[in-house]
């Protein structure tokens, strides 16, 4: 068995909720376990123990959720999500009692562990209640509660009841709860188990008992005993039942029936009722519910587990309460129910075509035309594209064709002003080409000569008439990105016919405006390139420095790239300075001692003494710390 459950390594306990209360009993005297042998006589209180179990994902079998330990009662364990999850329930010593090895039970009830526990599972589709199982008690021995996990979110609630003895209480009832069992307490002697109520004591013979001598006592533990006398029909004709016995006072001898005053009630025997007919029911086959349709429309199919199944016991009330799974042949392999079945929700919607095609779209030319297409159900009824086979739909659209249309040049109207106000200019005017109901075709459609679109017309001759002449643009000045065009604008003077530039342009500025010499131009994007900044300052002024800038590869749009061409980068470092310097010579500025470069080394020279003592010594070594922290600033940057 603890092969079967080897998957439970997962497990997990949810979060216990304690709540605490005495339970008493409804009359004055207490049950009967709450007085140990041998002991001093205790008040039994009942500790109620609630908890919750719910975890958001978990491996999929089984997870322990809970200990019940031996002595619970008033045992439920319920989903309170209905779920595809399963409960199950072994004892603490690996027993295997309800859906163990992955074998789902059928719901009923179970007699295991000295109680009756009931398995309930509700209708898997209409219900919406989750799974349970309950149980009285008191249990013979502890229970081990799972989930066998296969939906994410599962929530299960359990609540039992454990005995607990306080051995610090008093026997007899405290003050603070008398009042809640005074009115059970008899207020009358309590007679003796052989005293009949209302005899006072004294003692009253059985109708059916011949008197005997008074000072003759008889021996119930040696005459009389108790015997089976009959028993109750069997609740079942197979599968191991329970029949009801029945007791009676026989004398030993002879066994002949007594009345029960004879014998000792103490003696009594307490089992009540014995199993019957043992022998194994006929197998039959259990047959699951089927499975929903597996088409939503049109002809599908279901499914059902059928497993056949052999009742071992049955309750005293006629229920079943253990059912094994056997082999098939048992119930009879040709006779098997089957597991598959044609099913048909509805009849699948269809496309249906509801109109003629429509006039082309254009009278000349490629065109449309359309059609309705709807989908219909099975009442005739138009419903969503959604619920037919888009697939399977009919065309709503199709080309047509009107053939060639007529095509044709159209001019606008010559322009009325001449370009010149003296001596020759042009007017203009457009052409395109049309054709019917089309506008904009390519000019090449047209058949024949396009139409002149320039006419050239004559002003009056211009004599002494100044005017600003604009040379044609120059050159871009970049070959890409953003650049600058220049032309020559002059002051010109026309008279009969002659042209003369004139030296001083001041001549033309009250003719405005005045043509611009320079404009923006662009041949082409450049693309990634490399940006440097200028050089910064050289190190040292003498005896060979260095100087360093930032270089860049930015695209068109200033971002940083890294698809410029590394083999052309410019550098960032360069050589400056390599003159040497001429030694500046301070006569008051001089070594006082042969070991200064000792106390350069020592650091030292921050101090006024030493400072003065080895003045040369210590004005190098403040240079050279200068010029290479401004090496590491520049670098760094």
């Amino acid at each position: 068995m603890a092969r079967l459950w080897q998957q439970l390594s997962s497990g997990a306990l949810g979060v216990l909720t304690l709540s605490l209360c005495l339970l008493y009993p409804a009359s004055g005297a207490l049950p009967q376990d709450t007085v140990a042998a041998g002991a001093p006589s205790a008040l039994k209180r009942f500790e109620v123990v609630k908890g919750n179990f719910s975890r958001s994902f978990l491996s999929v079998g089984y997870h322990k959720i809970a200990e019940i330990p031996a002595g619970a009662i008033n045992i439920t364990i319920r989903e309170t999500v209905k779920s595809r999850n399963y409960l199950a329930l072994r004892t603490q010593s690996g027993t295997s009692l309800i859906n163990g090895n992955w074998a789902i039970e059928r719901p009923g009830i179970f007699i295991a562990v000295g109680t009756q526990l009931t398995y309930r599972r509700p209708n898997e589709i209409r219900s919406r209640i989750g799974e349970s199982i309950t149980a009285q008690g008191p249990l013979s021995e502890g229970l081990d509660v799972y989930l066998i996990y296969q939906q994410p979110g599962p929530s299960v609630y359990y609540e039992y009841s454990v005995p607990h003895t306080d051995p610090t209480a008093e026997p007899n009832t405290p003050p603070d709860i008398l009042s809640l069992v005074e009115t059970a307490v008899p207020t009358h002697p309590v007679p003796s188990p052989t005293q009949k109520p209302g005899d006072n004591g004294r003692e009253t013979p059985h109708p059916n008992q011949v008197p005997s001598d008074p000072e003759v006592k008889p021996d119930p533990g040696h005459a009389y005993t108790w015997a089976e006398t009959g028993h109750a029909e069997c609740s079942s004709t197979c599968g191991t039942g329970r029949r009801k016995l029945q007791w009676g006072c026989v004398e030993r001898a002879s066994l002949t029936t007594v009345p029960v005053d004879l014998c000792d009630p103490a003696l009594k025997p307490a089992n009540e009722q014995a199993d019957c007919n043992t022998q194994p029911c006929p197998a039959y086959w259990d047959l699951g519910e089927w499975s929903e349709c597996s088409r939503k429309c049109g002809p599908g199919s279901q499914l059902r587990q059928v497993i056949c199944r052999q009742v071992t016991r049955v309750q005293g009330d006629g229920t079943e309460t253990v059912q094994d799974t056997v082999a098939s042949d048992l119930c009879g392999s040709s006779d098997r129910p089957v597991t598959t079945s044609s099913c048909q929700l509805k009849i699948c919607s269809q496309w249906q075509i509801r109109s003629e095609w429509s006039p082309c779209s254009v009278p000349c030319g490629i065109g449309q035309s359309s059609r309705e297409v709807v989908c219909v159900g099975d009442q005739g009824d138009v419903e969503p594209d959604a619920e037919c086979n888009l697939g399977l739909k009919p065309d709503a659209l199709q080309n047509c064709d009107m053939g060639a249309c007529a095509r044709s040049w159209f001019t606008s109207l010559w322009s009325q002003r001449c370009s010149a106000t003296c001596g020759t200019g042009s007017r203009t005017r457009t052409a395109v080409c049309l054709m019917d109901h089309e506008s904009n075709l390519p000019l090449d459609s047209c058949d024949g000569e396009r139409p002149a679109e320039v006419t050239s017309c004559d002003s009056d001759p211009c004599n002494k008439r100044l005017e600003w002449y604009a040379g044609s643009w120059g050159q871009c000045s970049a070959e890409c990105g953003n650049g600058t065009q220049t032309r020559s604008v002059v002051c010109v003077l026309h008279d009969s016919g002659r042209m003369e530039v004139l030296p001083d342009p001041s001549r033309c500025s009250h003719l405005v405006p005045k043509p611009s010499t320079s404009q923006p131009c662009q041949l082409k994007p450049c693309g990634v390139q490399w940006y440097v900044t200028d050089w910064s300052a050289c190190s040292r002024s003498c005896n060979g420095g260095y100087r360093v800038r930032e270089v860049r590869c930015l695209a068109d749009n200033i971002v940083p790239s890294g698809s410029c061409d590394a083999s052309l980068a410019p550098e960032s470092r360069e050589e400056c300075n390599s003159q040497p310097c001429l030694e500046e010579i301070d006569q008051s500025c001089r070594d006082q001692y042969h070991n200064c470069a000792v106390v350069v080394q020592a650091r030292l020279c921050v101090y006024p003494y030493y400072r003065t003592a080895c003045c040369a010594s210590c004005s190098r070594s403040a240079n050279a710390k200068s010029n290479n922290a401004y090496l590491r600033n520049h670098i760094r940057r």
